[in-house]
């Protein structure tokens, strides 16, 4: 496990699996991923309620992103604030895996509301 502290003063860990950030309230924000043939899959994002907001996401991302550079890795974002992460920040998108790499702001766009349909109809289904 490695850690590193952020620019907003968060501390970044990384375990085989998540990238995490605890919190002193005892929560934390996780980012699951996986590697696999050359590839970084960003699988699921979630902050606690009470500290969205503050970057913390965009910091686990980042790390993912570092570790993508470190290892030679593309990147695959399957959830939706790694799609939305790419979509804000032109300038990562040459780590992305194709089709990611050659989808137009439209094209991702769109992929990026289709996967936060996908994850807010998997969240309902949850609760219900």
């Amino acid at each position: 496990m490695t850690s590193s502290a952020g620019a907003e003063g968060v501390e970044v860990r990384v375990t085989s699996r998540v990238i995490y950030v605890p919190f002193e309230d005892g929560s934390k924000a996780f980012l699951r991923y996986r590697i696999e043939d050359g590839k970084i899959y960003l699988i699921e994002t979630y902050t606690p309620p009470q500290h969205r907001g503050k970057g913390v996401a965009r910091r686990m991302v980042e790390k993912a992103i570092e570790i993508a550079r470190e290892k030679g890795l593309e990147v695959v974002p399957l959830c939706s604030y790694a799609v939305y992460y790419f979509l804000k920040n032109r300038e990562a998108r040459g780590l992305l895996a194709e089709p990611y790499r050659s989808m137009s702001d439209e094209d991702l766009k769109k992929y990026y509301e289709e996967r936060l349909a996908a994850e807010r109809a998997k969240n309902a289904g949850e609760k219900g």
